[in-house]
Parts: C-alpha cells; sequence; structure tokens
C-alpha cells in the first residue's frame, strides 16, 4: 500500500501543479473535494464491493446487465465449485434468478491496438459476472480474460491469490474505460449530438418551434467537436493514446454503430431491456428516469402548442426532411418518419436527454473515477495473466503505464472535470426565444420540477458514503459542450 500512495502522491503533484497553470479558464476548482475522492479511490479501488458499485454509479453506468442465463463460453460453475462461493452462488443463481449480473466486452474481441515498442498493446474481450448478495452489494465473482476458455485463457475468481484476482481486475476496468470513452462518451452522446445538431442546423428556419427548443441543448457541440477531433483524436491525444490506437478507434465505432438502437438510447426502454429495473442502489437509474420523465413531460407540452393532433406532425413537412436526414445521413437506427405527436414527444425527449443529462453522467465523473489511474486505465502494456499464481506487485506496475503517459490521461481527465465559467445549465433558457406565454409557463414549471428533483437528490446523498451528483439538475449541462 506504500508503494500505491507514493505513486499517488507523485502523480497528484504533478497534474495539479499543471492544472492550475494552464486552466484557467475553468471555474475555480475545489481541490479538497478533488483530494477526498483521490484519497478514497487509493483506498477502496481494490475492494470487490466498490468495484461493483462503479458498474451502477461510476462514471459508466451502460455495460451491466441482468444475466437469466449463464454464456455458453463462460463455464464457471465447475470452478465456483471448488470455492466457498459456490453455496452463495446456487443459491443466487438457482433460487433466486435475478441476482446474477454479467458484463460482456465481446466487442473488443480481435479489435487492433497501437504497437508500442514492436508490441501490440493489450485488450481483453472479458466476461466479468458479478452476484448481487442479500445485503444489496453487487460484487465480482468471476472473470475469463476473453471469449474463449482455454488453458491460457483461465477462469479467475476471488479466492485466486490477491494479486492475481486484483490485475485480472484491472484488466476488466481496461476494456470498460476504452468502451466508455470511444462508446458510451465519444459515439452515443459527443457525435450523436452532432447529427441531431446539423440536422436542425439544415431542415428547421429559427422560427420553427422545434429549432427554438432544440437548438439551446446543440450550444458549443459543434465546437468542442471540432476541438475532440484535433486534441482527443490526434497523435497525442487522449484516444489516440489509449490501447486501440486510431485504427481500432475506427473499428469498434463502426462495428458498435451498426449493433445501436434507438431504443437503446431511451433510457426506459434500457433500463428494461438490460433487466435493471429492481436491482437496489442504482442512483444513475433513479436520478435519469425522475429527468427523463421531466424531460418528456415538458416536451410533451411545448410541442403541444404547435402539434395539437397527428394531422400536423404529419403534414409538417420541414419536420418529416429532418427526421429522414438523421436516418439517412446519420444513424440508420432511427424512425425514418413521424406519424404522431407521440413518436415526435419521445423522440426529442431522447434528444435533449442525450445532450444534456446523458453526458452528464458518463462525462462528469472522468476525474472521479480516473483520478486513480490503476482503477480505470486506458492503457495496459503487458499481457493479461494465463497462469494462476505468478503475479506480482513489479508484473503489475510493470502492466500499468509509464507515469508520463499516466499523467497525461489524468490531466485530460481533469479538463473535462468542471463547468465553463458561461456554462448554461439543463432548463435554463437564457435567449427565451419562445415569447408566447404559455410557452412560458411551461419552462417555468419544468425549472419547478428540476429544483424538486435536486432536493430530492440532494436528501438521498446525505446518507450516502459515496454521493451521486452526477444527474443533480444544477450540474447538468444543458448540451454537449465540454
Amino acid at each position: 500500500s506504500n508503494l500505491w500512495s507514493s505513486h499517488s502522491g507523485q502523480r497528484c503533484l504533478g497534474f495539479k501543479k499543471a492544472f492550475v497553470s494552464n486552466c484557467s479558464y475553468h471555474v475555480d476548482i475545489n481541490m479538497d473535494a478533488i483530494v477526498w475522492l483521490i484519497q478514497y479511490l487509493a483506498e477502496h479501488w481494490k475492494d470487490d464491493a466498490f468495484y461493483g458499485y462503479q458498474f451502477l454509479n461510476g462514471v459508466h453506468p451502460s455495460m451491466i446487465r441482468n444475466c437469466p442465463h449463464l454464456p455458453s463460453n463462460f463455464p464457471c460453475v465447475p470452478l465456483l465449485h471448488q470455492c466457498l462461493l459456490y453455496c452463495i452462488f446456487l443459491c443466487l443463481f438457482v433460487i433466486q434468478k435475478g441476482n446474477i449480473f454479467l458484463c460482456d466486452y465481446k466487442s473488443l474481441e480481435g479489435l487492433p491496438t497501437r504497437v508500442v515498442e514492436g508490441k501490440s498493446l493489450p485488450l481483453t474481450a472479458a466476461l466479468c459476472l458479478l452476484y448481487l448478495d442479500t445485503a444489496g452489494t453487487l460484487k465480482p465473482i468471476a472473470i475469463q480474460l476473453g471469449q474463449e476458455p482455454s488453458e491460457k485463457c483461465p477462469i479467475f475468481v476471488p479466492s485466486d491469490p490477491e494479486l492475481d484476482w486484483l490485475l485480472v481486475k484491472i484488466f476488466v476496468k481496461n476494456a470498460d474505460s476504452v468502451i466508455h470513452q470511444i462508446i458510451s462518451h465519444l459515439m452515443k452522446t459527443h457525435l450523436l449530438a452532432e447529427v441531431f445538431a446539423v440536422a436542425t442546423m439544415r431542415h428547421f428556419p429559427d422560427v420553427h418551434p422545434l429549432y427554438k427548443l432544440l437548438t439551446p441543448h446543440f450550444r458549443y457541440t459543434l465546437q468542442i467537436n471540432a476541438a475532440a477531433r484535433r486534441a482527443l483524436l490526434g497523435p497525442t491525444g487522449l484516444l489516440a493514446r489509449s490501447t486501440p490506437g486510431l485504427e481500432g478507434i475506427i473499428e469498434l465505432l463502426r462495428r458498435h454503430l451498426a449493433e445501436t438502437t434507438y431504443s437503446s438510447l431511451c433510457l426506459p426502454d434500457n433500463i428494461a431491456e438490460r433487466g435493471l429495473q429492481n436491482i437496489p442502489n442504482f442512483y444513475y437509474r433513479d436520478d435519469g428516469l425522475k429527468l427523463w420523465t421531466a424531460i418528456n413531460s415538458f416536451v410533451r407540452a411545448m410541442l403541444g402548442l404547435y402539434y395539437p393532433t397527428d394531422d400536423e406532425v404529419s403534414g409538417d413537412a420541414e419536420l418529416q426532411r429532418w427526421i429522414q436526414d438523421i436516418f439517412t445521413k446519420g444513424f440508420l437506427g432511427m424512425p425514418e418518419s413521424f406519424i404522431t405527436v407521440e413518436a415526435v414527444v419521445k423522440f426529442v425527449t431522447m434528444v435533449i436527454f442525450t445532450t444534456s443529462a446523458q453526458h452528464a453522467a458518463v462525462n462528469s465523473g472522468q476525474f472521479d473515477y480516473y483520478s486513480w489511474f490503476p482503477n480505470s486505465p486506458l492503457q495496459l502494456r503487458k499481457a493479461p495473466p494465463t497462469t494462476k499464481g505468478l503475479v506480482t506487485m513489479d508484473t503489475i506496475l510493470e502492466t500499468l503505464p509509464n507515469i508520463g503517459d499516466t499523467v497525461s490521461f489524468i490531466i485530460s481527465s481533469l479538463v473535462l472535470y468542471k463547468k465553463y465559467m458561461d456554462s448554461v445549465v439543463l432548463g435554463s433558457y437564457p435567449e427565451e426565444r419562445f415569447c408566447e406565454p404559455a410557452a412560458k409557463r411551461i419552462i417555468e414549471n419544468f425549472q419547478k420540477e428540476l429544483s424538486s428533483i435536486e432536493e430530492r437528490i440532494i436528501t438521498r446523498n446525505a446518507s450516502l458514503e459515496v454521493p451521486y451528483c452526477y444527474l443533480k439538475p444544477s450540474e447538468i449541462e444543458n448540451s454537449v459542450s465540454i
């Protein structure tokens, strides 16, 4: 533990000085809060309970799903029979179905990775099985660092040597971090928001109600995406220096774009499809659904002023060209046309939620969970273990990135930690594009509902060891602007 603390102290000093000197365009940073989070991560990142907690309420709550049946390529029951967890596993899996969960990173299988010093960086298409105990604590129970089990791809369990278990958990979080940054963050918020923004500017005149409703949610989106293409995807950028490199990033985007559905972008449908309606202590779900409902009610009321019947929807040529453009030139998973008011309401709700709340959920906590780099490494250097009992602390340190790359990754996440001084939070419309009294009342009611959600989140967080703040309305940017 002293070794970990020493490395943490060196890294903290380096990126704190760099940030304070180079990021004056941000609002003031609460360094006390940052130090507390670093210390908490350093103390708890190896704990199985905190490890499982992050799949629900960390910076990437999008991978975990209920596992009613074990995958055929993950034969872990015979192995679990050899350890004390077997009885727990049978009880939960056979008698109390619904308490087993899975994170499957199969989309990473065979993905090209960066070549460093003549060797391709490792990236595992891991499977991580988790179980929910009677106290409501989610913990990993079995890990396989590949899609096909073999002698060189064994299944690891918590009863294995401590450092073996720690290293395979690091490899899972490496896979999770890659999917988080490239898919859940870049593709499903930044690039998707760009699709919506371009189509809106292309097809709606500025007097159209949907232009007035949506354009505040695209503020700075094109600018930040242009900057991201240069800075993050450039030769020395955060993502270009991650394990996949540019070639792997493009291939991973292609794979996920082909599989992404419209319903997966709608939070209620997404939660139901993953079977996560009833898992306890899932604050991303709880807060997100409240926000989805509030946004949906707001959109329904606003659109009701301009589309009183379905005929107005089908007869709006600009609206139809808008969604057709999104479908044909942006994302084939979207609807091709709108026939009903309800269909427009749901789609616009998804657009606003994606560009505000969903982006906050996968962006705002990056430094919180990436600051202690072994917890969420975007790059690893050594191949995963193939034999149990051989991992040492030196093995782990040699697997993690060097100090230079580590500091670069952490600096990048710290830049994204705070909002700009001219940020606009969800529910704020300072340009007042709507002049109708009825529309203004609807906006006021929306703001009141967001304030109520904020109060409930604050009350809930007061009793939590690790507060979940990423979906507090006052912390959600109205658009993808950072």
